[in-house]
């Protein structure tokens, strides 16, 4: 039985995790026989957002750990606890807290810097030949931690001209995809799909994100 980390960033698509693109990832795992184990970093997010007004809130700053505890049913550890040992295999569902949370790209695009106990997880996972699944807006973070490695490996967020040509910056090759897809790059063991980037409902989302999950199994022999 592989055993997967899945990496999240708090619980909400503006400001965490996107709920649904977290849940499929855990469903296909599941359904695929995998055990699976949830991470966040122990640390304030970025900001807080009201997702009916989709505006900051302005409450008080929140956990991404005990935030993403909500998605992960409380079966989370914090993202430190995670090693390459360990694990067969690392997903990243996408959401605005990956861009926000995880790394800076919402802010600073091509230019971010990613969380250092992040960092040192998806380095570890790349050194140990482990493979890495993105979702939706995650492969930027990917792109970041590749490309500081000296990995071009190849990736998709879909077909934005200007998130491509920011992750192409950061020295990964991007590839159109659909949302009901994924991008595989087999020789450096990473996996991508647009999910919420292109998906028009979480059928879309659920069927890119089961193509991530049977890739990432696959490379990891499970």
């Amino acid at each position: 039985m592989a055993k997967i980390a899945v990496l999240l960033s708090g619980c909400g698509h503006m400001d965490g995790s996107e709920i649904h693109e977290a849940t499929c990832a855990l469903l296909a795992l599941d359904a695929a026989g995998a055990e699976v184990v949830c991470c966040a970093p122990d640390a304030e997010q970025a900001d807080v957002t009201d997702h009916v007004t989709r505006k900051p809130s302005g409450a008080p700053a929140r956990n991404m750990l005990i935030e993403a505890a909500r998605i992960a049913r409380g079966n989370i550890v914090p993202v430190g606890e995670i090693t390459p040992e360990d694990f067969d295999a690392l997903v990243i569902p996408g959401g605005l807290g990956a861009a926000r949370n995880l790394c800076d790209f919402a802010a600073t695009g091509a230019d971010c810097t990613v969380r250092p106990d992040v960092e040192r997880l998806i380095g570890s996972m790349l050194d140990a030949g482990k493979p890495v699944g993105a979702i939706c807006i995650a492969p930027a973070l990917l792109a970041r931690v590749c490309g500081r490695k000296g990995i071009e490996a190849t990736l998709t967020i879909g077909d934005d001209p200007a998130t491509a040509a920011a992750i192409e910056r950061m020295g990964a090759t991007h590839a159109a995809c659909r949302a009901t897809d994924a991008v595989c790059d087999e020789p450096h063991k990473v996996v991508s799909t647009p999910a919420y980037m292109l998906a028009r409902g979480p059928a879309e989302v659920y069927q890119g994100v089961t193509r991530l999950v049977e890739h990432v199994l696959r490379l990891a022999g499970g």
